[in-house]
């Protein structure tokens, strides 16, 4: 494939994502080989089309007219990129978790996930992330918005999950998270399975 053409397929796949969306280069490897794909994003640099977040990730920033100026990097997305750059499995945890769940309205100070692969720590845009090593099966063996969860419960504490805990949890799954949520919590944490099976419960109430 010649190089304009390459390039459009690039520049469209990334003009279709949303702002505050992370790249890689891995995620064009579809359209051109890495060399090509390589050249097309700092093209698209240069051009201030992406912005370069750390090496070998980007994202699609997006321009505030009211301050006139880009906004940060969405850390989650930039999270994920740097996992997919990786293989990794990552897992928000603590505020980050509690955050991402809408049960807590905090912007974390520090974004931290917990992952299968080694412990790394990066600065985006004057925000630390970091991914602690964990071989924890809780993140490895269930869907993400489970592991989620239990990050997020487990960053409260049993004694903390209040009503409107279980509350702000239950609006951030629909019926079928909540169902696997329960089964996937068997053999997890007593206090957490027995948690899944009030919001189960919950949920047949308005069924």
């Amino acid at each position: 494939m010649n190089r304009p053409a390459f390039q459009k397929l690039i520049e469209k796949r990334i003009a279709d994502a949303p702002h505050g969306e992370a790249f890689i280069t891995a995620d064009f490897l579809d359209i051109a080989d890495t060399q090509a794909v390589n050249k097309a994003l700092s093209r698209l640099t240069e051009d201030k089309s992406i912005r370069r977040i750390i090496r070998s990730v980007y994202d699609r920033p997006y321009f505030s007219e009211l301050l006139q100026e880009y906004t940060a990097p969405r850390m989650e997305a930039v999270a994920k990129a740097i996992a997919r750059n990786f293989g990794w499995t990552i897992i928000p945890c603590g505020d980050t978790a509690l955050n991402l769940l809408g049960m807590s309205t905090q912007v974390p100070a520090v974004w931290i996930y917990v992952s299968d692969g080694p412990y790394r720590e990066y600065d985006i845009d004057g925000i630390p992330l970091k991914f602690k090593h964990t071989t924890n099966k809780e993140i490895s063996k269930v869907s993400y918005k489970t592991a989620l969860a239990i990050q997020a419960l487990k960053a409260l504490g049993e004694d903390n999950v209040d009503s409107d805990s279980i509350r702000r949890l239950a609006l951030a799954m629909n019926a079928d998270e909540k169902s696997t949520f329960l089964s996937e919590t068997q053999y997890s944490t007593a206090w957490i399975h027995e948690l899944a099976q009030k919001l189960r419960e919950m949920e047949k109430e308005h069924e």
